[in-house]
């Protein structure tokens, strides 16, 4: 093994401490981070230790699954983040069907969106991962399936539930439903909150 494996960086003396912070804030475990992220759990053990200095790819990979900036992960001082959104600076983003337009700051330990899911959109997908969601329908109607219970939520319903209990959500109506969802898991791209971790059909 090379020194520059089995030693902390000089240069980065920071980086080791705060993957391992920012991956307890995220609710992750090592194995769960490390698959997101393309590594081993031992490599990213030794990361987090010191034992190996990360490179540039494994950071942007690191700091896209923790939701964060490289420059966080390098123990800089992020910049003061906006605590206001405005309706205007929502800017939509589509995937899998569904509109999602951010409703908080960026590099928070929540992520809150504003959902737009059409009527008969993946309807299909079963979704399981680490974190906790909560969510409140704007408008229409939203079925939700939490493991085997089925549950019909109106404008001004909400719901809280531990995401590691399969759950699916679906348009009730062809006017689909609008919804404000806040998730303690990351700061996902749209993609993967819609399209995935998923365990297939429910029964």
């Amino acid at each position: 093994m090379s020194s520059s494996e089995a030693e902390p960086a000089a240069d980065l003396p920071a980086v080791a401490p705060q993957l391992r912070a920012l991956r307890r804030r995220a609710s992750l475990t090592l194995e769960v981070a490390a698959r997101a992220a393309g590594l081993s759990p031992a490599h990213l053990s030794r990361l987090e230790t010191g034992q190996r200095q990360p490179s540039l790819p494994m950071l942007l990979a690191l700091a896209r699954v923790y939701g964060t900036t490289v420059s966080e992960l390098l123990g800089e001082t992020a910049a003061d983040r906006d605590a206001v959104v405005v309706a205007a600076d929502m800017e939509p983003t589509a995937a899998g069907g569904w509109t999602y337009r951010q409703a908080g700051a960026a590099g928070r330990a929540m992520q809150a969106l504003r959902v737009q899911v059409p009527y008969g959109s993946q309807g299909d997908i079963v979704r399981v991962h680490p974190g906790e969601e909560w969510l409140y329908v704007l408008s229409g109607r939203l079925r939700l399936r939490l493991g085997d219970t089925a549950h019909l939520l109106g404008p001004g319903d909400s719901a809280h539930f531990d995401s590691l209990t399969p759950h699916r959500l679906a348009a009730q109506d062809h006017d689909g439903v609008e919804v404000l969802f806040v998730h303690t898991l990351l700061q996902s791209p749209t993609a993967t909150l819609c399209l995935g971790p998923t365990t297939g059909e429910m029964p």
